[in-house]
């Protein structure tokens, strides 16, 4: 069974897919939307679920450092059940606290320009979001 995982941000989603047997993610693509309009990233993401035949995603749930949910966290988990309604499949939620920072953290190691890491940041936090999940899961 393929998942999806998705780092939902207010004007991008980074997308990364796990291969076949749920061990590993990797960094698909980088969906341009506007949280304004929720249904502004359907159809790209529908293709891209279809196409890879994904039966789950696991969505970043931004947190705060206590564990509380803000505004973000909520925008998220309203994204969730937009996805799950739209594209018929479960999502579950992840704390993403510190993904994009250990992205971040990851692309500098690799020595990769400031706008070489702009255009990859969202897709390499979706893959830690969905290995993290992968791993708890195994």
């Amino acid at each position: 069974m393929k998942i999806a995982g998705l780092d939902v941000g207010s004007k991008t989603i980074g997308v990364a897919i796990s291969d076949a047997l749920g061990w590993t993610a990797q960094g698909l693509t980088t969906i341009k939307w506007d949280e304004r309009d929720i249904e502004s990233a359907d159809k790209e993401l529908g293709i891209i679920l279809k196409e890879h035949e994904v039966e789950k995603a696991v969505m970043g749930l931004p947190k705060n450092m206590n564990g509380t949910i803000g505004e973000r966290g909520q925008a998220s988990e309203r994204y969730a059940e937009h996805v799950e309604k739209t594209h018929n499949i479960p999502v579950v939620l992840w704390d993403e606290r510190l993904t994009t920072i250990a992205a971040e953290r990851v692309l500098l190691e690799a020595d990769m320009s400031r706008k070489k890491r702009k255009k990859v940041i969202d897709k390499m936090a979706a893959v830690m979001i969905l290995q993290g999940y992968l791993d708890q899961t195994k």
